[in-house]
């Protein structure tokens, strides 16, 4: 494929991302705007409802594939691609509020529940599941009193009702929680009458509602929620419970209170549910520590380094005749290429675009761009960027294939276009086909699944073979000294210069220095709380280069060091098996921290975390051989060599 075509590729591509964003939701998708809303007294404000999740699960659903009340039209509202792929699913509602007009006991519907919505409610209720709201943007949550300080959390969503026993009653029984009372915290502008919503919490009650006369839709008298009674006390009654036949009345109470939190500080209520404090202390901690070996890994191998280099270069000036020994015995097959060359290239190539979208996806993260009202926004950045550093994929996949010898670029930039994507898409497609034979919400829909494809073969691939289309033009790396055409023999090695033992032990240091902030990681995804710290993560995140770096050249050295060559996948193998160590943590994770019990939810996480686990690899394998070949070419340039 000649150039100009495949940048005609490329730049159809790009057009396909602005085709994408100003499609319809079915099949494209947009970033939400985070602009402030002001409203006037009386203005309307409409609740929307959001999927219904669980811990115990990790399967979300419709909020409406259970018996709630309806509005007369349910109108979906657009989504971006990281808001589907997570499984959103935001709808209108029959809650509507008057701004700053409070209300009390007021009747949505009533339903009759049958056989089957019986037991789906059950269902949900001991699996524990939560419904998700949100009103201008802000999600609903739950204050709970902590019972070791005198200090309220906040829980995303309520329970849709709970299980225990009620009356004497020694069988457990299942209860909606049907009643909502809304608390809607505003800030009014003093020099006039807007105001802006900055708080959204609910407390939910289960209550068997019983009326006067015939039943008359939303003007009926509840005589168990009269709003004419200020003494009344709605977790005094009797709590509702799901039976087959029985009716259910669904009500709601709002009220508005002013509040002193400014429009542009209204998240921190959110972005602190979690008690973390002792966790950033461990954080800070752990980076001290890394950092203070680090410096003493750079500073012993620089001293070592150097009192090496000197001392061959002297045995040079003053042509003694003795033997080399050491790193500079092998200087004529250090550079030999390795063997599966190839899928080398491929690794490196992928995790040069891993790289990329980490550090440009924290670099906006970091700097505000990807906050937490913009739901589904951190994934859509993700994604795109990943697809846009395809170009340096093929680039760097193309130059060390071409140092190498390799003849057949085209063969190399497809396998770099399509290895991990096509591993990742079948590993996402078989756990997509579990969720859709769940039911749920979180299955992602044919036209999601097609747009992605599009940005695969569209975007993803022609940037590819454009970057190594330019990477092989260029003239390829000369390693600083000549190859011998006939390899030396390895010595047998000592035991605990093993390939295998210190693969195992180079990939030590790198997961320890990430691990506590994993803990954040994997609470954010599979615990449904929001991640928050990306300054943090950033430093994590560096610290974490400088370790697969350090840990990579100090074995990379030894092994020079014992006349062992072969130093191109063993250097890969040795930050990249930090991955292993992830997994297993992710094991440990999920029979500590965990309630999964169904077969399909344990699947969908060990699944999606072999994904991650195979992603880590891929990037802190390249991080590390990317190191360590620098610091071949550097050595060996350093050194006088006939």
């Amino acid at each position: 494929m000649r150039a100009p075509a495949m940048l005609r590729w490329a730049a159809a591509g790009l057009a396909l991302v602005a085709l994408l964003a100003a499609a319809p939701p079915a099949a494209a998708f947009y970033l939400p705007g985070v602009a402030p809303t002001d409203f006037g007294k009386g203005d309307e404000l409409l609740v929307k409802v959001n999927k219904l999740t669980s811990i115990k699960t990790q399967l979300p659903y419709t909020y409406y594939s259970l018996p709630f009340c309806k509005p007369n039209t349910i109108v979906d509202s657009a989504e971006n691609l990281g808001e589907v792929l997570r499984g959103d699913r935001i709808e209108n509602s029959p809650y509507v509020f008057q701004m700053r007009e409070p209300k009390m006991c007021q009747i949505i519907c009533k339903i009759t529940v049958t056989e089957k919505e019986a037991k789906e409610l059950k269902e949900k209720i001991e699996d524990e599941y939560r419904v998700n709201m949100v009103l201008d943007n802000l999600p609903l949550v739950v204050p709970v009193q902590r019972p070791d300080r005198n200090t309220v959390a906040y829980q995303g969503g309520y329970h849709v009702g709970v299980k225990g026993q009620y009356a004497g009653s020694k069988d457990e029984k299942h209860f909606i929680h049907n009643h909502l009372s809304f608390s809607v915290k505003f800030h009014k502008d003093e020099d006039s009458e807007l105001s802006r919503i900055v708080g959204f919490e609910v407390k939910p009650f289960s209550i068997k509602h019983q009326f006067d006369g015939n039943w008359n839709d939303a003007i009926t008298r509840l005589t168990t929620c009269d709003p004419h009674n200020s003494k009344f006390v709605v977790n005094s009654e009797t709590p509702q419970e799901v039976e087959v036949g029985k009716d259910i009345i669904f009500t709601y109470d709002v009220r508005f209170e002013e509040s002193e939190i400014k429009w542009a500080s209204r998240w921190d209520t959110y972005l602190l549910m979690s008690d973390d404090q002792i966790h950033w202390f461990s954080i800070v901690n752990s980076l001290m520590i890394v950092l203070f070996l680090s410096g003493m890994v750079a500073m012993i191998m620089m001293r070592t380094l150097y009192r090496d280099i000197s001392r061959y270069n002297q045995l040079e000036t003053q042509e003694e005749a003795q033997e080399e020994t050491g790193w500079k015995l092998v200087h004529g097959d250090v550079f030999r290429p390795p063997v599966n060359s190839d899928l080398l290239c491929v690794f490196v190539g992928t995790g040069v675009q891993f790289f990329g979208m980490l550090l440009v996806t924290m670099i906006f993260a970091v700097l505000g761009f990807l906050s937490p009202s913009n739901r589904g926004g951190l994934m859509t950045a993700m994604l795109l960027v990943w697809v846009l550093m395809g170009l340096i994929a093929g680039y760097s996949s193309s130059r060390l294939y071409k140092m190498f010898k390799g003849a057949e670029w085209k063969q190399i930039t497809l396998r770099t276009a399509f290895l991990f994507p096509g591993i990742a898409f079948v590993i996402f497609f078989i756990l997509n086909a579990l969720i859709w034979g769940e039911k749920s919400s979180g299955a992602v829909p044919f036209t999601t699944m097609f747009a992605l494809v599009l940005l695969w073969f569209g975007i993803s691939v022609p940037l590819v073979f454009v970057g190594s289309y330019l990477g092989f033009k260029k003239p390829a790396m000369e390693p600083p000294v000549k190859t011998n055409k006939i390899p030396r023999q390895i010595p047998e090695q000592a035991w605990y210069m093993n390939p295998l033992f210190t693969i195992l032990i180079g990939g030590i240091l790198p997961f320890g220095a990430v691990f506590i902030e994993l803990f954040f990681i994997l609470t954010s995804i599979w615990l449904h709380q929001f991640y928050y710290i990306f300054g943090f993560l950033f430093l994590v995140f560096v610290i974490l280069i400088i370790t697969c770096a350090e840990i990579t050249i100090v074995l990379c050295y030894f092994q020079l060091c014992s006349e062992d060559y072969n130093w191109w996948w063993r250097s890969y193998l040795t930050s990249g098996s930090s991955a292993l160590y992830l997994f297993l943590y992710a094991g440990f994770y999920f029979w500590t921290k965990l309630q999964i019990s169904k077969l399909v939810s344990g699947i969908l996480y060990f699944g999606y975390m072999l994904l991650a686990s195979f992603s880590f690899f891929v990037l802190t394998g390249t991080i590390g051989f990317c190191a360590c070949f620098w610091f071949t070419r550097m050595i060996y340039s350093s050194v006088k060599i006939d």
